[in-house]
């Protein structure tokens, strides 16, 4: 049997997606083009009952092209924390259109819990890992159970906790071996603004104005020249990540693709 028939058989008759099956696609995909990748995965449904998980940042226009050439229906889930800049909103409902994807799924945060926990809406200035907690890791979790794998806009060039992460994992979030996928993790800044200018996607507006990653509005900070892309991310704080994504371990299933440098 070979790889590709021995993992499409373990999604239609075991669990969902343990160690083994991450590193059997890192090693089945190693040198394979993003798009070649994105096409057999969700086309021979190799990952099962797949997501895309969107923050409709600075960059997300590539991956959602991408995935929208290969099949638009694909779900988008987008989490609508009540705290993004109206610009993201704009952006969002621009390249929806745009880009015709048929399923855009906005997650809001339990009305109760918000009453509960964060009635003056101000969780952010004290408590950022509840606040996160509250608006993005439970709302996103509830809507994943549906799913047996999500696709994620990770690059390593973003952070120093992204350096070393695979294009298949396993979900550490996740006690039922949910996948994850990370198309773009190799890709370096010049690579995505090659793409944007080939497709002439238009880009996220706070872009220019200093805002290289862009999350929600109270936590989100511009960044200088030179800076890490996400350092602009609850500045001040010691927090690189929402909660939604844990940092990647080495180990079998962080084997990277040949020629992949993880410093640009």
């Amino acid at each position: 049997m070979n790889e590709l028939a021995r993992i499409r058989d373990r999604i239609d008759t075991g669990p969902r997606f343990a160690e083994a099956d991450a590193v059997r696609l890192n090693r089945l995909f190693r040198g394979t083009d993003t798009l070649e990748m994105l096409e057999t995965v969700l086309k021979e449904r190799m990952a099962g009952d797949v997501a895309v998980v969107s923050s409709f940042g600075a960059e997300s226009a590539v991956l959602l092209h991408l995935v929208s050439r290969v099949d638009p229906t694909v779900p988008v889930l987008f989490l609508e924390t009540g705290k993004h800049f109206s610009e993201t909103l704009a952006y969002r409902d621009q390249l929806v259109e745009r880009l015709g994807l048929k399923d855009l799924r906005n997650l809001a945060p339990n009305a109760e819990e918000l009453t509960k926990k964060d009635e003056s809406g101000l969780r952010w200035s004290y408590d950022p890992d509840g606040c996160c907690e509250i608006r993005k890791v439970k709302p996103l979790a509830k809507a994943l159970l549906g799913f047996d794998a999500s696709i994620t806009g990770r690059k390593a060039f973003q952070a120093s906790t992204r350096a070393t992460l695979p294009r298949f994992e396993i979900d550490t979030t996740d006690e039922q071996g949910r996948l994850k996928i990370n198309p773009l993790i190799d890709w370096s800044p010049e690579r995505l603004a090659a793409y944007i200018a080939e497709h002439d996607l238009p880009p996220h507006p706070l872009v220019a104005e200093g805002y290289p990653s862009i999350g929600c509005m109270p936590c989100t900070s511009k960044v200088a020249p030179g800076e890490d892309p996400r350092s602009g991310r609850w500045k001040g704080w010691d927090k690189t990540e929402c909660g939604i994504h844990a940092p990647g371990q080495e180990g079998p299933a962080s084997e990277l693709p040949p020629g992949f440098d993880p410093v640009f």
